[in-house]
Parts: C-alpha cells; structure tokens; sequence
C-alpha cells in the first residue's frame, strides 16, 4: 500500500488521511472510504481552490458542464476532484447541482454565452452556430490558442474569459480532442521531446520552476513558429506572441530551468 502510494499525484488524488474515495481503497491509507457523488457545474465558471476558505489560491476552475466528484463538505465549500483535468480541490456549493449530465455538444466559439469547451445537453443554453457536436474537433491547437490573443492573464484561470499559462495551453488542447493537464510540469510530459533547433508550431515549450509557496510548477506556452511563442504571461497581463529569445531570457532571468521542447502530435 505504501509504494502504490507513493506514485499517486496528491494533487489528483482524492484522499486525506481522514478520507479517500473508495475507489482508492488498497491503494492509499485513510480512516475512511466513501464513494464520491457526481455534480457538474452549472455556472459559466467557478473557482476551485486550495483550502476550504475561499480566500485560499485559486488552483483551477470548473467550466460549465464539466463534473465534479463531492467526497466532502464544509458548511457551503465542497471538497473532491474536477473530473476532466482531474484536480483536487474545495469549490461553492451553489454553483453545482447534482448528476454528471452526458454532454452532447461543446462551445467551440470565443465569443459564446458560455466559455470555449464548455459542456451542454443540447443547444437551448448556447447559439446553435457556437457549438462543435462531442467527438467534432478542431486540428490546429496554435490557432485555438491564436483567437484567444488578448484575454487577461490571471492565475488559477483557465479558460476564454481570462487564463493563466498551462490554462491557455490546456483549453488549446481540448479543443483539438488532446489530453490537457492542468499543470505545466505535467504538460512538460506530453508529447515526444524534440530539440530546440527542431522546433516548430505546434511544439510545446515549458519553462520549470523550483518549487515555492504556490501551485504552479512552471511557464508553458506553444510554439507559434520557429522563433517566437504564444502565451499566457503575467509580465504582458495576457495572452500575447512574443519572440522565444526574449521569453527565454525572462524567465531564466527568474530562476527557472532551461525550456523542453515537446511534441504533441506528428
């Protein structure tokens, strides 16, 4: 039980010492299993943080549609795991209801009533003409990331009203039907490694960060061509291209690891 253990990401995981979902029952120690209930959000979005109180780091956020497994609860705060990039977290009571609904459609426009990838049964929530059919993708995860240019950078956020880093890659990526993990050391072990003068659009290109007193693990941005990147910076407010040389030298200026180069599809 320990060894297993000790592979599982906490960040995922869901379970405490007191508590663990009962399908990790022989997997990790807790003083008690339960099944977790399924809810799914049914606002645009909500914030999933760190701790119960919501003034604790906002670490991802639930888009409209997307599940979420309640192991937990404090007074109005739910405590369990976004089913879709599986992040464990505490989210408001009120912005669920109850069930995991079977989405028929996705937002595939920018400018919808709900944010891009949002998730709907049927077309009476959002225009017909903004929708994408489940299983109907895009192909291109740099032109998704491209018609989201100018959305406001901010931390936790993940989708088309503002976005962090890995945020901005993670919704490219859904978009076009690819896996999408929330974190940039996670999104680090997508894909094949490829060497910088190999790279080209479409690559994958994350900065790691040493640990510190914060969630994110690094700086993730898509190559837009072979000498410049898109992403989602704080030092510009937003999703912007900017050239690689100048990126690179910010943020190894700041601490963080030489880029890797991955790539995600031939």
């Amino acid at each position: 039980m320990t060894s297993a253990a000790a592979t599982l990401d906490p960040r995922t995981t869901l379970a405490r010492p007191d508590l663990a979902e009962q399908a990790l029952e022989g997997l990790v120690r807790a003083r008690t299993y339960r099944p977790a209930r399924p809810m799914h959000a049914a606002v645009p979005l909500a914030d999933i943080h760190a701790d119960a109180d919501p003034a604790s780091e906002r670490i991802d956020q639930l888009i409209f549609g997307e599940a979420f497994d309640v192991l937990d609860q404090k007074g109005d705060r739910l405590w369990g795991r976004a089913r879709r990039d599986g992040l464990v977290g505490w989210i408001s009571a009120s912005a669920l209801k109850p069930g995991a609904r079977l989405p028929t459609h996705r937002v595939a426009a920018i400018a919808a009533a709900l944010p891009l990838n949002a998730l709907v049964a049927g077309t009476a929530e959002v225009s017909p003409d903004d929708l994408a059919p489940i299983g109907a993708f895009e192909s291109d995860p740099v032109a998704v990331a491209e018609r989201l240019l100018g959305v406001p950078h901010s931390l936790g956020a993940r989708s088309s009203t503002s976005t962090d880093c890995s945020g901005l890659v993670q919704q490219a990526l859904y978009a076009c039907g690819l896996a999408g993990p929330r974190y940039a050391d996670q999104q680090a072990e997508l894909g094949e490694p490829v060497h910088r003068p190999s790279a080209r659009r479409g690559d994958l290109v994350v900065w790691l960060s040493p640990p510190g007193d914060h969630s994110w693990t690094g700086h993730s941005a898509f190559m837009l061509d072979a000498d410049r990147v898109i992403h989602a910076t704080g030092h510009h407010g937003a999703v912007v291209v900017e050239a690689f040389a100048e990126a690179d030298a910010r943020y190894r200026a700041a601490g963080f690891d030489a880029p890797v180069f991955r790539r995600l599809q031939a």
